[in-house]
């Protein structure tokens, strides 16, 4: 069976996926094509492309096509909608009810739209359409290869629903409980985000960095995020306001937020009190989590210990830090792309396991487009940029990295899902001092409080993050010990802990290689590893976005391939 995973439904973050005999064989989002981050308003044309591209396929050779979005769950949902919000604003509940529908039409007309840009008219191929946060769940499920396990998917918004909460069986997703907008944790912290400077959907992680360095108990937003006994409001008076009610028309923040905590933070600074609202909302979001996946999923947990996390919550990896460290909960499992994008896959798996195919756990994130160093070679020829063949890349790389040189490293097949795992990343030095923020000022142009997250060779991860726990896709962090935090300042963040990558030989023997190198020259095994992009970009997809990145920034070394490119005089390795 060969299952085609769509997603679109929303304005941000289109991508595909594709799913052939039960194995997820390519997966990418859309951005890494058009080159503006989270695709806003695209359709994923080039990323269903790539996909029937790299599986060799047809669009005509298409058994499925899934898509993470159902009608049928707006229906099933809407009276509960309804009644959660008719008490707060009866006219904006019905009216909301009554254009739902008009929404879903054009949600699948999106749809419909990419599949005739590849030449599939309606009617051509057949559409399963998976509940949303039934796709979250999956995307999770499938790739953790549990059993049987509690699901939790915590987003935005879906359909209607805001949560889920699910336990897995026999490769199935059995509905425990839901939540209906308007109640959300994800537009509860996301509104919260832009109120603090950043952008919806795209800033989170940021307003949890900053977190760190504030005092949550300066802060009280009790009233404003309500939880317990299995449920959440959310007053939306001051976050995730309606139109009429908030502080501009382009923002989510209500009026009401603002009279109380002052004007929206500007800039790129840590100031008073933007960075106590940031840890006061942080620790809210960490408590209400737990509390509702205590409530709903105790039995489930109790009998297997394992979580399977998805949905745009499941990104904040301090909350999946608090998650790893309670008493029910032994594995947890967040796969690497929990948000939007990663439901082209939950629903492709989805749909191929209704059709009885056997789902495969995911083997690695490196699932997009690569690149051969002959057609490298070929283009660094026409531009007539100057290069040298390497015979061992990792160990040239290493040892520009030992010397206190930052590296630009581009590989093998693209990364599924937002972070860098070593295939298109910067790589630095975690014992030099001021390589953290050098990365930050001169190469990517961020913010100059961002932490960086290492990459830990699989054989030493245990005694480095002092933690057994699985961590391949840096969607965990953990709190380090206090000798790994001496020898690896530049990847540890203000409050002690690190979000890292462990490498398996088997996964990335290359990358793998590079950190033993570099192990063998400073005794430390791991490297400072972030995305191959500038602030605002998405992450580099193609030799030529490489370079693009390579001559516009600060950095002086790029490896692809075998091939190194520098803008030293020399230009040895």
């Amino acid at each position: 069976m060969k299952v085609l995973g769509v997603a679109c439904p929303f304005w941000h973050d289109p991508s595909a996926a594709l799913v052939i005999d039960g194995e997820v064989v390519a997966a990418v989002e859309q951005e890494r094509f058009s080159r503006r981050k989270h695709a806003v308003r695209e359709l994923p044309v080039e990323a269903v492309q790539y996909c029937l591209a790299e599986a060799g396929l047809t669009p005509q050779d298409i058994d499925r096509v899934a898509f993470p979005w159902s009608h049928r769950a707006l229906e099933a949902n809407r009276r509960a909608f309804v009644r959660r919000y008719f008490g707060r604003r009866p006219i904006k509940a019905i009216k909301n009810a009554l254009r739902a529908g008009r929404k879903g039409e054009r949600r699948i007309g999106k749809l419909h739209q990419t599949l005739e840009a590849i030449g599939l008219g309606r009617g051509a191929v057949p559409i399963d359409f998976i509940e949303h946060h039934v796709a979250h769940a999956a995307s999770a499920l499938h790739a953790s290869g549990f059993d049987r396990c509690a699901i939790a998917s915590l987003d935005g918004l879906g359909e209607i629903t805001t949560c889920l909460f699910a336990e897995g069986r026999g490769g199935q997703v059995h509905k425990l409980g839901e939540i209906q907008k308007p109640d959300s944790l994800g537009l509860f912290y996301g509104s919260l985000t832009e109120f603090l400077g950043f952008e919806i959907n795209d800033g989170e992680y940021k307003t949890m960095g900053m977190a760190a360095y504030g005092d949550a108990s300066r802060v009280d937003l009790s009233d404003i995020l309500r939880y317990g006994e299995g449920d959440l409001s959310l007053d939306l008076d001051f976050l995730w306001s309606p139109k009429d009610r908030r502080h501009t028309p382009r923002h989510s923040y209500g009026r009401r937020f603002v009279e109380r905590f002052g004007p929206p933070r500007e800039g790129d600074v840590l100031a008073e009190p933007y960075i106590h609202l940031a840890a006061a909302g942080q620790d809210l979001l960490e408590r209400a989590a737990i509390s509702l996946i205590e409530h709903h999923l105790e039995p489930a947990l109790r009998e297997t210990g394992r979580l399977c996390l998805a949905g745009g919550v499941a990104l904040n990896v301090v909350l999946n830090r608090k998650l790893m460290q309670h008493p029910w909960i032994e594995e947890l499992y967040v796969p690497p792309s929990p948000g939007d994008a990663g439901t082209a896959v939950g629903a492709a798996t989805a749909a191929a396991q209704a059709a009885g195919d056997a789902i495969q756990p995911l083997r690695s994130a490196y699932l997009g487009p690569s690149y051969d160093s002959a057609s490298i070679q070929r283009l660094l020829d026409e531009r007539r940029i100057p290069y040298q063949k390497l015979a061992d890349p990792a160990a040239s790389a290493a040892e520009l990295l030992a010397g206190g040189e930052v590296v630009a490293w581009f590989q093998g097949r693209m990364e599924w899902g937002p972070r860098a795992l070593g295939n298109r990343s910067i790589l630095g030095n975690p014992c030099v001092k001021g390589t953290a923020e050098d990365i930050n000022t001169r190469i990517k142009y961020r913010e100059p409080w961002r932490p960086f997250c290492p990459s830990v060779l699989e054989e030493r991860a245990t005694e480095f993050l002092g933690s057994k726990h699985a961590s391949p896709y840096m969607t965990l962090s953990f709190d380090l010990p206090e000798e790994s935090r001496q020898r690896c300042p530049e990847i540890t963040h203000v409050d002690g802990t690190a979000r890292p990558q462990i490498v398996s030989k088997t996964t990335n023997p290359r990358f793998h290689h590079l950190i033993s190198e570099l192990e063998a020259r400073t005794g430390v095994p791991c490297v400072i590893n972030t995305s191959l992009n500038r602030r605002g970009e998405p992450m580099v997809n193609s030799p030529e976005d490489a370079l693009r990145m390579f001559f516009e920034s600060g950095l002086e070394n790029l490896v692809m391939e075998d091939l190194y490119v520098s803008k030293r005089p020399t230009g040895t390795a």
